[in-house]
This record gives structure tokens, sequence and C-alpha cells, in this order.
């Protein structure tokens, strides 16, 4: 039982490594309830576990070795995803979505022969919104968990080859090592879905009011998120 909870422990913390928790960080901004973004922490979970898993089965199941240079170029690919992420961020926040509303309305006229005649008028205004806060009809991003699943998936592969490592010098059998990366796994869930939530909180309507502090906080993650992705890069490949 001891065991069982350390492992849990051990995921959990993983989950909170700062390259898992700026991706994630970075998604939940585009949520307004709190409920989307701890789906989108769960989400990530089940991805990153999933690869975990998997390369758990090739290198422990079926022992295939699977060189450290692999997992360094794996690393560098988790700092481009992070730098596509915080650009992607910063252009649905500060390109601005055009669009126009045309309003009708009529009045009549009467002329000096006595007849009256009703004339239709249209005007057309168009202005723009943040595509932050420009909802289209056709699609529901808040439904939408692929990105989240995703960017776990990612993250899954650059940091499984470190613990299966681990699990095989630690571990006596396949099926225990196997099982203790499913736990591992599951500990970073949790851990993840506490992380979406944090993160969520000043991003939630009903919590901060404040669109600019919204929207300053979002510039700050994403450029954060920028960042740290070109030095992951910069560390993994030169």
């Amino acid at each position: 039982m001891i065991g069982f909870l350390i492992t849990i422990y051990a995921g959990l913390e993983h989950a909170f490594e700062a390259d898992h928790l700026l991706a994630v960080n970075n998604l939940v901004t585009n949520r307004n309830r709190i409920k989307d973004a701890l789906k989108d922490g769960m989400f990530w979970g089940v991805g990153h576990t999933s690869t975990i898993f998997l390369v758990g089965i090739i290198m422990i199941g079926f022992k295939i070795s699977i060189s450290e240079n692999i997992f360094s170029y794996l690393e560098a690919i988790v700092g481009l995803m992070l730098i596509v992420l915080g650009i992607i961020r910063l252009f649905k926040l500060l390109y601005k979505k055009k669009h126009a509303h045309t309003y009708y309305h009529s009045h009549e006229h009467t002329h000096s022969n006595g007849v009256t005649h009703t004339h239709m008028h249209a005007h057309t205004y168009y202005h723009s919104h943040p595509i932050a806060s420009f909802k289209h009809a056709h699609f529901d991003e808040s439904t939408n968990y692929k990105t989240a699943f995703g960017v776990g998936l990612v993250h899954g592969l650059a940091g499984s080859g470190s613990l299966v490592i681990l699990v095989i010098s630690q571990m006596k059998t396949p099926l225990e090592g196997l099982l203790y990366i499913l736990i591992f796994g599951i500990g970073s869930i949790i851990g993840m879905f506490i992380a979406a939530g944090l993160f969520s909180i000043p991003f939630t309507k009903s919590i901060l009011k404040s669109q600019k502090l919204q929207y300053a906080l979002i510039i700050i993650s994403s450029v954060i998120c920028i960042i740290f992705g070109f030095k992951i890069v910069y560390t993994n490949l030169f």
C-alpha cells in the first residue's frame, strides 16, 4: 500500500514539471469554466500515460532499447510544441476577426397626392472582436479536448525514456514494471487535473471580471511558454 501511494505521488509530482505546467496553463487560458479546464488536465494526463505505457511495453515487454539521443530529440520537439502553443495563443488573442451586423428599419412617406409608400432601409456596421471572445456558431470549442490529449502524448514521448530506464533497474518482472508505469500515469493524471483547475481560476469570468487583466495574464503566460520552449530546444540540440 505504501509503495502504491509513493508511486501515485511520484506521478503527481511529475505532472508539476515546468514544461508540463506551461503547456497546460496555455491551454486552459482558452476556457471560461473551471470544469472545462479540469477536463483539459485529465485529457493531458491520459495522453501522457498512454505514451509512457506504450514505450514501457516496447522497452520492457519486448526488450527493445531506444537510444538516449532519440529522447533528446523528443525533448526538443516538446520545446518546439511549447513555442507553437504560445504563438497560436497570442495569435488567437491579438488577431481581430472582422464581421458585420446589418440592421433593418422602415418608415412611411406620404406624397402630396395622398399616396403613402413604405420605405425599407438597411444599415451595415463593421466591427471586430479578439478571437478569444469571438464565438463561432458552428463549432463548440469547449467540448474539444484533442489538443490537450495531443500535448500529453508528446510530453509522454519525451519523458518516458528516463522513467522506463528507472523501472527496468528497479522492478523484478516486466509485469511489475508495467504496473508501476500505469500507477505512475494515474498519479500524473491526478496531478494535472489539480494543476489545470488551479490555473483556470484567473480566467473564469465569475472569478476575474476584468478582461484587460485576463488578456495581460494570457500574454505573459504565452511569452513565458515561448521563451521556455526555445530554452528546451537549445538545451537538447546545441
